[in-house]
């Protein structure tokens, strides 16, 4: 077989296994649609869990696909390793197919064989497989893995070896699907000769190329594992492994998948080919963080400083700074990323279209981390020269909030000097930064019990024919009030035939026109009736496939199971929210036309109330951009454009320009929202017939929601003119209260804050005039304390800024020898300061000691320089009393010096 190149090895296997009728799915996200337990996609089946799950069902029961995937974080986490050995990556592509109660070992195995050895043409007597037997015997050994293995043209049984569970058994969690696997491995010295230890497949002399998982069993407890009623394959073959295999060369990076990225490097950096050798860490490390960087951005992740988004910003730092091991110290990595573009956007379209906003986010990561990077490192330095063993997780900390310097940089260089980093306490400092910002949580999802509780009831209903083989119909873009029978009352997880009033109960209907919660839309609230009782419904979700669920409170009566009722979506709200949801699309196609279309969606809330749009952009909008931004999207409103609404194919979508949303998920199917020529989204939410219906749209507020993401929130229809009505009012009065007409307010406000101006301006003169009086006078009372003069007064109207006035006046007539307190009261609280002269300061007198003595009487504090500080108090009644015990503070430190 001649040599195939990468993305001919992907697409054989696509290929091959659609020869064996499996649908090709294409590649989720590298973040993970509808999933918060998961930082990034890390394994093919995760588009797959809710399936296994039994939470969704899909139109096919084969797949395949290619699975874009990253590991950087938790148990899977390879950054460490990428740089130092020819293997490890943070992003890598997973080949996989996946059976969906359809078939089984059997074909999985002979697939898998045929694959390897008839179109791949590998040496059938360099492959090796495992299954598994349980060490603990509790669980049944795979026989029937083993006996198919047994049976494939050319396998030889002493390339068999049972392993046991950590190898061998594969669980999704501690409770849930699990199963026994079998590996695939493929001896890369045979020419070390035979051998009979199992051992030396976790050796370098082996490889496992792909894991077959069959997941059979459900677990229930550590103890008890129950069949599943259905058996499911999953499977995963690492591309850059068998891309190397099959290329002939033992390292990754050496594969026609990463070696252009090593030699655009080369030339950046005007290496000879022995110079790139003799740094291939700084090589692979560029390699690799180039490529993850470019998928990120593609996928809508920027840098920033939490979550998703730090790990942008530290893969593209750390690759950085490897690129100053080699002499690169300016930005580079957008060159690096060309190549990414050029060599994955047939395989990967995403990467073509967000190129522009791929180069231009990682080249201005490169900058901004430019500046920082010598003074990080060099007080990285500075603390490492004092550091026995380990750096501590609080200094760690430091670097980064103060020079954005990532702990993994920060570990590396530690490293590079034999020493560690504190990263417990690291985690530790930066989540006590983070609450002290107010950053917040990712919330759970719903719990194992309810899914099988639910899935319980499902299962009783389509049995008693009550709902068909899908579930219950749900339809939330009709009729909004739909008549049915109660068909289950759950409450405390747990069914019941009737509820009484007062009482929280999730009720299942035959059908619900309920908008459920997702793509930031939140879900649909009303009522649910009966003859003589009513359930206020406040929230629908659902909790496993096939099944919905509306739970609220009753409010009235005793519903129970098998009653007629009817179910009603509460109009108005309904109605509010559509009018949110149109207005979000129509901000996002004006963002795009005034700001850029590197401002994409990074998140949203589409609510009754109002709407929250967060989108990628480096800096705040300038107000004439929200300006130009409002006035666009009021102008598409007053064109009353028609809403296209069509379902197509997702690639067919994609292919005609439709936007998929950053973290949601889409099936294979999408619905499709068109607006003109200037708005088309991926879209499953309710939204106005016609742009005109959204009324007036108004941008109440701009703001950072993170680093380099922006919020913008705004209000439609009925807030927008209460919103109007309000501002209206306000006008109004204040033309009232400036005497001015509407049309004069602006030029009337500004004359008088002109003049108001002015006024302190005069104030502010009389109030150090009559301070310089008083000073005056007071200054006739100075005492001198052995050889100091001390004086302590009250002025009387005096702010912060003519007592500091004062003091300088003070140190005027006493250069030497001199100490003042001078006080005055705003708004009934004491303000404080004190002056010593700088020969005393030489003698211990600190002017922060002595009003901190003076502040503590009245029931405050302060502090400041030694010569000058300052404070406050809450006591004015014990002013006096606090001055007059100057003079004995002065007379012991007198006699101290």
């Amino acid at each position: 077989m001649k040599k195939l190149t990468g993305n001919q090895i992907r697409q054989s296997y696509i290929n091959f296994f659609k020869s064996k009728d499996h649908k090709f799915v294409r590649s989720s996200p590298l973040v993970p649609g509808g999933d918060s337990t998961l930082l990034f996609t890390n394994a093919g089946m995760v588009q797959f869990k809710d399936v296994f799950l039994g939470t969704d069902v899909r139109d096919y029961v084969r797949a395949v696909n290619s699975q874009k995937c990253l590991r950087v974080a938790g148990k899977h986490n390879d950054l460490e390793d990428v740089g130092r050995d020819d293997t490890h990556h943070t992003f890598f592509e997973m080949l996989g197919n996946w059976s969906f109660g359809d078939y089984y070992k059997k074909e999985a195995i002979e697939w898998a064989w045929e694959l390897l050895t008839e179109i791949w043409e590998l040496p059938r007597e360099n492959l090796y497989a495992t299954v598994f037997k349980d060490e603990q015997g509790e669980i049944p050994t795979d026989e029937e893995a083993a006996e198919h293995w047994l049976q494939q043209p050319g396998f030889n049984k002493s390339h068999l070896f049972y392993l046991g569970r950590k190898d061998n058994f594969w669980e999704m969690g501690d409770t849930g699907p699990c199963g026994p696997c079998s590996e695939i491995h493929i001896d890369l010295r045979p020419e070390d000769g035979p051998f009979t230890d199992k051992a030396i497949l976790d050796t370098d002399r082996f490889i496992e190329l792909w894991n077959l998982v069959f997941i059979q069993y459900n677990r229930k407890s550590e103890t008890q594992l129950d069949p599943l009623p259905a058996t499911h394959v999953d499977t995963g073959l690492g591309l850059e492994r068998i891309v190397a295999v099959l290329q002939g060369t033992t390292s990754n990076y050496r594969t026609d998948l990463l070696s252009p990225l090593l030699t655009a490097t080369q030339k950046l950096a005007g290496h000879t080919d022995q110079e790139r050798e003799a740094n291939l860490t700084p090589y692979r490390v560029i390699a690799d963080h180039a490529r993850a960087a470019t998928f990120l951005i593609a996928d809508g992740v920027i840098p920033g400083n939490l979550g998703r988004n730090y790990v942008c910003r530290m893969i593209i730092r750390r690759a950085y700074r490897f690129g100053g091991h080699i002499g690169l110290h300016e930005p580079f990595l957008a060159t690096i990323a060309q190549v990414v573009i050029k060599n994955y956007a047939e395989a990967y379209p995403e990467l073509a279209r967000t190129r522009d906003i791929i180069l231009d986010t990682i080249t201005r990561e490169e900058e901004q981390f430019q500046r920082t990077l010598n003074k990080g490192t060099a007080h990285l330095e500075t603390l490492l020269n004092n550091v026995k063993t380990t750096l501590s997780g609080e200094q760690a900390a430091d670097l980064y909030t103060t020079y954005g310097m990532p702990l993994e940089i920060a570990r590396d260089i530690a490293h590079e000097r034999g020493l560690k980093v504190d990263e417990e306490g690291f985690h530790k400092a930066m989540d006590e930064h983070r609450i002290a910002s107010g950053a917040g949580q990712s919330m759970g999802e719903v719990g194992g019990e309810e899914v099988e509780v639910y899935s319980t009831i499902l299962a009783n209903l389509q049995e008693e024919g009550k709902v068909g083989v899908a579930g219950v119909e749900h339809n939330p873009y009709g009729e909004l009030s739909l008549a049915g029978e109660v068909l289950s009352l759950v409450r405390d997880s747990r069914p019941v035939d009737v509820a009484t009033e007062g009482e929280s109960v999730s009720v299942i209907l035959p059908q619900t026109p309920f908008y459920i919660e997702s793509g930031g839309q939140v879900s649909d609230t009303g009522t649910i009736t009966g003859e003589g009782w009513e359930i206020q419904i406040g929230d629908i979700y659902q909790p496993a496939a096939g099944i919905i669920v509306h739970a609220g409170t009753v409010t009235k009566g005793s519903p129970q199971v098998g009653d007629s009722a009817t179910v009603q979506v509460d109009a108005q709200r309904r109605m509010d929210i559509i009018r949110n949801h149109t207005g979000t699309h129509l901000l996002h196609a004006a963002l795009d036309k005034i700001v850029g279309d590197h401002a994409r969606q990074a998140g949203s809330l589409v609510a009754p109330s109002h709407l929250r749009f967060d989108f990628t952009h480096p800096q705040a909008l300038t107000p004439r951009e929200l300006e130009e931004v409002e006035a666009e999207v009021n102008r598409r409103i007053l064109e009353n454009h028609p809403l296209e609404i069509k379902v197509k194919p997702i690639q067919e979508a994609i292919n005609e320009g439709a936007r998929a949303l950053f973290g949601e998920k889409y099936g294979d199917i999408v619905r499709t929202i068109k607006t003109g020529d200037f708005s088309y989204e991926l879209c499953g939410g309710t939204h106005c017939k016609t742009t005109g219906d959204v009324g007036t749209f108004l941008i109440i507020s701009e703001g950072s929601a993170a680093a380099g993401i922006r919020r913008i929130v705004a209000v439609t229809g009925r807030e927008a003119y209460k919103l109007i009505q309000e501002r209206s009012r306000l006008i109004k009065e204040t033309a009232q209260a400036l005497s001015a007409n509407l049309d004069q307010i602006a030029e009337k406000a500004a004359l008088t804050v002109e003049h108001l101006s002015a006024a302190q301006k005069e104030i502010e003169n009389l109030r150090q005039k009559v301070a310089a009086a008083e000073l005056v006078q007071a200054l006739d009372k100075t005492l001198v304390v052995g050889d100091v003069n001390v004086l302590t007064a009250t002025l009387d109207g005096a702010d912060m800024n003519a007592l500091r006035q004062m003091a300088d006046r003070f140190r005027q007539k006493y250069p030497e020898k001199g100490i003042a307190v001078l006080a005055t009261v705003i708004d009934g609280s004491p303000l404080l300061i004190a002056v010593v002269t700088e020969d005393l300061v030489k003698r211990g007198i600190k002017a922060g000691d002595l009003v901190q003595f003076v502040a503590r009487q009245v029931g405050g504090g302060g502090g400041g320089r030694p010569t000058l500080a300052q404070a406050g108090g809450k006591d004015p009644s014990k002013l006096k009393e606090a001055l007059d015990s100057v003079r004995g503070w002065v007379e012991g430190k007198v006699i101290e010096g």
